[in-house]
């Protein structure tokens, strides 16, 4: 099979350089996480596909197995929110693999209406197969990771509460607090536990939703999709980042992060058709450039070394209230600091490398701050201070911001 078109075989990892692995990913019969079980099978992973629907997965064995050949892909017929069956499911793989190395609870539903409206049904559904189902095999799969100390355990949240979607999002976003449960509770194991969330992507599931969503927005299916055409990504494309993220594990411990993430640190474009991209600076741009740069490295230095002068278990809070909100360790973001700070002392960077800069998360932690600042200092004149000082903090990073969209702009608008 000719691999080259494959979106994962794009950037950095290298085929079959998971061999050996075995992955358990659920609802993969279908969208994204076909796609998923397509890019791990490239990596070299064997492939059990739990999904609840007999054609579809019985349909993704096949077609899996026939596109790489061989027999690297198994479907087994589980209903994830009931315990005999995944208790089923469980003991087949270790009987037939011998172990179970990823865990990727892809699978979902997503009942649509308002909460008064939605019905009790759909609520009961929802938790059976976005919560129930993964704490189910968390809790059949993870022994057994603990005692060989290792494995990787995978949850996929939503995006957070929205109208008339509450059915869906109550029990996926739950899944962002249950990965950063279990991180916490396995920190000093060789088990890894993150969230990712894939994205804006049209499968039939997202398509069926939006159908019943958008006439209560007051927009048609076109519209409401228009509305994030600028973030939407394909089903491979997401697929391929979840993909990605399993080869990457160790950076995203805890972290909630996105497929998109996964992708650029896999160092797989998703900008090809841009023509934007891969524009070189000018001198002048690199020198407007520079000041505010350093500016924003050098306070974004100086709160994480503080964290040297404060209690262990303040430094271990201040570290997960960070990884929380950033979406990565300090370490990931000190080298995208240090990767930008290498190209303007060679005086070679191009938009791409623009794009990678942290600014809005960064601009966002400090805000995030404030917001805590405010709720436990009682003292009003301090709130004041140290506000109007994170506030600077802010500032070099928003005039950063203007910048490189106004650099952006002129590129576009001259057709360099």
């Amino acid at each position: 099979m000719d691999s080259n078109g494959l979106v994962i075989a794009k950037g950095k990892l290298e085929k079959g350089q998971l061999k050996g692995k075995v992955a358990l990913i659920t609802g993969a019969g279908g969208g994204i996480g076909y796609e998923a079980a397509r890019a791990l099978v490239w990596l070299g992973v064997k492939v059990i596909i739990a999904e609840i629907d007999k054609v579809k997965g019985k349909r993704a064995e096949k077609e899996l197995n026939r596109e790489f050949g061989g027999e690297s892909v198994v479907f087994i017929y589980t209903d994830i929110g009931n315990e005999r069956s995944v208790k089923r499911l469980v003991k087949k793989v270790y009987k037939t693999f011998g172990t179970i190395d990823i865990l990727f609870n892809n699978a979902t539903i997503a009942p649509m209406g308002s909460v008064h409206e939605v019905g009790i049904g759909n609520w009961d559904l929802s938790y059976k197969v976005n919560l129930r189902g993964p704490v189910l095999l968390i809790s059949q799969i993870l022994p057994n990771m603990l005692k060989r100390d290792s494995g990787i355990i995978v949850l996929v949240p939503s995006s957070g509460a929205a109208p008339y979607m509450g059915a869906y999002e109550v029990f996926k976003t739950s899944q962002v607090e249950l990965a950063n449960t279990l991180a916490a509770e396995l920190e000093q194991t060789g088990v890894i536990a993150y969230s990712i969330g894939p994205g804006i992507v049209k499968t039939d599931t997202a398509q069926k939703a939006i159908e019943e969503i958008a006439p209560l927005y007051g927009k048609s299916v076109e519209e409401f999709y228009k509305m994030s055409e600028s973030v939407l990504i394909t089903a491979e494309e997401a697929g391929a980042g979840f993909a990605a993220s399993v080869a990457l594990a160790e950076q995203y411990r805890g972290l909630e992060i996105g497929s998109i993430q996964a992708l650029m640190d896999a160092e797989i474009s998703l900008d090809e058709k841009k023509k934007i991209d891969g524009m070189m600076l000018s001198e002048n741009e690199i020198n407007q450039i520079e000041p505010l740069f350093i500016e924003v490295k050098k306070t974004f230095v100086e709160q994480i070394d503080g964290w040297s002068e404060r209690s262990i278990f303040e430094r271990q809070w201040l570290m997960r209230d960070f990884k929380k909100t950033m979406g990565a360790s300090p370490e990931y973001f000190f080298d995208i600091l240090k990767e930008f700070e290498g190209a303007l002392g060679s005086s070679k960077i191009s938009t791409v490398t623009l794009e990678k800069l942290p600014l809005e998360k960064m601009a966002s932690y400090y805000r995030h701050q404030i917001e805590l600042l405010k709720g436990y200092e009682k003292d009003k004149n301090k709130v004041r201070e140290y506000t109007d000082i994170m506030n600077g903090w802010i500032e070099p990073i928003e005039g950063l911001q203007g910048l490189i969209e106004e650099i952006m702009s002129d590129k576009k608008s001259n057709g360099e």
